[in-house]
């Protein structure tokens, strides 16, 4: 399957359909195009890590966002249901930031493709919902990662090793961030089978989790399907 100029694998598994994905709205929007062209879901989920915003929320907190904020644009996605507000960033969000979000748009948390996703799956009048892991805290301070994510929307993990061996000050937070996402990674997986057992052909999905690390975009059932985005890493 091809959009954009970049090809997607696709996996299967009983109702469900995977799509890898990447980093960043530009990479969420054309792996929207391609599943909604490819497999014709009636609704897209936008799964994946984001940033707390909250104080309360913490690492491994799953949430389902009540509304989708394009920080970009201001366009918001009203899902109808869930909780609080997520708002999408263009850029990973360091805590400076994190508090500007939290106070411009009172969200609870942050990341970088959900708007996106929302937006072409309204354009095309497929339904949207989105189910987001905290993976760092509202005081946690992420380093300059956008310059290792390639226009591709994937991470060059061999030029960010690189960089932060050569910087003992930042092993302490890159050690913290592979922990926390982790966790993060566990919690999304129970909360994604779950989800989909509830919204697909009344629980009969036959879907085992997405594994820890994927970064993909994942379509179930095409009779009355559901397509859901899944990014590798907190890198929102």
């Amino acid at each position: 399957m091809e959009q954009g100029g970049r090809r997607y694998r696709l996996f299967e598994n009983g109702e469900a359909v995977l799509v890898c994905g990447g980093i960043g709205a530009e990479a969420a929007r054309r792996a929207t195009e391609a599943v909604i062209r490819e497999v014709s879901p009636v609704r897209v989920i936008s799964v994946g890590f984001a940033g707390a915003l909250d104080g309360a929320l913490q690492v491994g907190h799953v949430l389902e966002p009540r509304t989708v904020i394009n920080s970009a644009d201001g366009a918001r996605t009203e899902v109808g249901r869930g909780e609080g507000v997520l708002v999408s960033s263009a850029t990973v969000a360091d805590k400076a930031q994190k508090i500007r979000f939290g106070k411009a748009y009172g969200a609870i948390a942050v990341d970088m493709e959900a708007a996106a996703v929302a937006q072409g799956a309204q354009a095309r009048g497929v339904e949207f919902g989105a189910l987001k892991a905290i993976s760092d805290a509202a005081d946690f301070n992420l380093s300059a990662l956008d310059r290792f994510v390639e226009k591709d929307g994937s991470f060059h993990s061999v030029r960010f090793a690189c960089h932060v061996a050569l910087r003992p000050w930042l092993w302490g937070t890159t050690i913290a961030l592979a922990r926390n996402s982790s966790k993060a990674s566990h919690a999304l997986c129970g909360a994604l089978v779950s989800y989909l057992g509830r919204e697909t052909l009344g629980g009969a999905t036959g879907i085992s989790p997405v594994q820890p690390g994927e970064d993909a975009r994942l379509s179930t059932g095409k009779l009355g399907s559901t397509a859901v985005t899944v990014t590798r890493s907190r890198l929102d």
